[in-house]
């Protein structure tokens, strides 16, 4: 999995993601985050979730995939008016099995 993806919002807009690395700390900052999983020549955005504390998402963001390997990737946000705006523009575009609102 490459280190950045960008996701397209339902309205165009292109947000950019990083690579969580795996067994890595993250910073306990809002933002936004995905779990994908690779599919094909491509990927699949299956959880999609928005929180004040990424520090704390990736085990809940890996229980709530389902079963099989997925990237973790994030979106520092403070603003949480924009990050829940960006959230509703990427979940109206992947439609991912489920998206979680401000934790």
């Amino acid at each position: 999995m490459n280190e950045f993806v960008d996701l397209q919002g339902v309205s165009g807009v292109s947000y950019r993601f990083r690579l969580w690395p795996q067994g890595a700390s993250h910073l306990p900052i809002a933002g936004n985050y995905v779990a994908v999983r690779e599919a094909g020549e491509g990927f699949k955005v299956v959880v999609a979730g928005v929180t004040n504390d990424l520090s704390a998402c990736r085990a809940l963001a890996e229980t709530s995939a389902g079963r099989g390997p997925v990237s973790i990737f994030t979106r520092l946000n403070v603003s949480r008016a924009q990050r829940t705006a960006e959230h509703e523009d990427i979940v109206g575009h992947y439609k991912p099995a489920l998206n979680r609102a401000e934790t």
